[in-house]
């Protein structure tokens, strides 16, 4: 599959289809075209020209080049989770940069099934040559992985790597990018500001984040009210809701900490609607959340968060695993990259 033909197929420019699948920063003049383009490419099992060439000879990548399948372990769909959505963008041009070919997308269904089942029912097909097919060699794990599935998923690929905002603490390599110390940061500074009643909407189950609010709170002797915490599954629908609850409170509060971006931008629109109704009793509270999704710079009020490096973690989680499956390295390795505050709009709509 050449770019030419993606090209024919999606409607786009031979250049255009060059700059979405090699760029994951470019920013495209349709981003449902960007869209249609990563589909037919993903659907097509396309790989760069030079791995495309060589696997039309044989069964079998070079050595050193190999098949990556990708485990989307949280949501049903890239659609549901902008945060991996883009981090599967970096991914992908990653695999490209490294000559590797992009396998399958699977969810936790897809595993749920036996392990010989996962991994021949669907072999991939190899580019130009019918009837081979090329299994996979590694798998990347993108998101929170249940325990019970781990062990199947080690037996099945010759190598494991997983990229999450918390350690799993599982047999496999980690690149992580530590969600407690995010929360953390986000919490410390709606106390810089003058909050002392901050709100968390998001998971509260085995989650890092909140355990990171909690020891903040408690750090500064600030008390935990319960009525400020939403439990959520961190959806945009479910951040619009949560909104709702706390400006039903009598006191509501003045700050609220979202887990995660897509929250944090559900929030806003319930703010946006519930003010926009209301001549009077106006209720505007500080907003943060954690990501830096791409949409977090474009919404009005612009979104503070918390930066995660996602470029950074694609590369050295393709590179951890193409390393593993080349036997550089044998013992699970954890790489703990820093986040940083990016300073916006929503974090200065309440002044107490």
């Amino acid at each position: 599959m050449s770019l030419k033909q993606i090209a024919n197929l999606s409607g786009a420019s031979v250049a255009t289809v060059s700059r979405v699948l090699n760029n994951p920063d470019y920013q495209c003049r349709s981003q449902e075209l960007a869209g249609r383009i990563r589909q037919i490419a993903r659907e097509l099992h396309y790989v760069p020209n030079q791995n495309a060439r060589q696997l039309k000879m044989g069964a079998h990548l070079p050595n050193g080049q190999y098949v990556i399948d990708i485990l989307l372990a949280r949501f049903h769909s890239l659609e549901e989770d902008p945060f991996f959505e883009e981090m599967y963008r970096y991914v992908e041009t990653e695999c490209h940069k490294q000559n590797c070919m992009l396998g399958k997308l699977l969810h936790i269904p897809d595993i749920s099934m036996p392990t010989h089942t996962m991994q021949k029912s669907q072999p991939h097909p190899v580019p130009g040559k019918r009837g081979v097919h090329q299994q996979a060699d590694g798998l990347l794990i993108l998101g929170k992985c249940p325990p019970s599935a781990v062990e199947a998923l080690l037996r099945t690929y010759r190598g494991v790597a997983a990229i999450d905002r918390n350690p799993m603490d599982y047999r496999m390599d980690e690149i992580i990018c530590n969600g407690a110390q995010a929360a953390a940061m986000a919490v410390e500074y709606l106390l810089e500001l003058g909050h002392k009643s901050i709100a968390y909407v998001g998971d509260c189950t085995m989650e890092a984040r909140y355990s990171g609010y909690y020891d903040c709170l408690l750090n500064h002797k600030l008390p935990l009210i319960y009525d400020y915490i939403v439990s959520t599954s961190q959806t945009r629908d479910e951040g619009y809701r949560a909104f709702a609850k706390l400006a039903g409170l009598g006191k509501p509060p003045t700050a609220v900490f979202c887990a995660n971006d897509v929250t944090a931008l559900g929030l806003l629109e319930a703010m946006k609607d519930w003010n926009g109704r209301r001549r009077r009793e106006v209720y505007r509270p500080a907003v943060i959340s954690i990501d830096d999704i791409e949409e977090a710079s474009s919404v009005s009020p612009m979104l503070t968060t918390i930066h995660i490096p996602k470029g950074d973690m694609a590369h050295l989680a393709v590179l951890s695993l193409i390393d593993r499956l080349q036997g550089g390295h044998h013992a699970c390795v954890r790489m703990e990259l820093p986040c940083q505050l990016m300073v916006r709009e929503s974090s200065g709509m309440y002044l107490p």
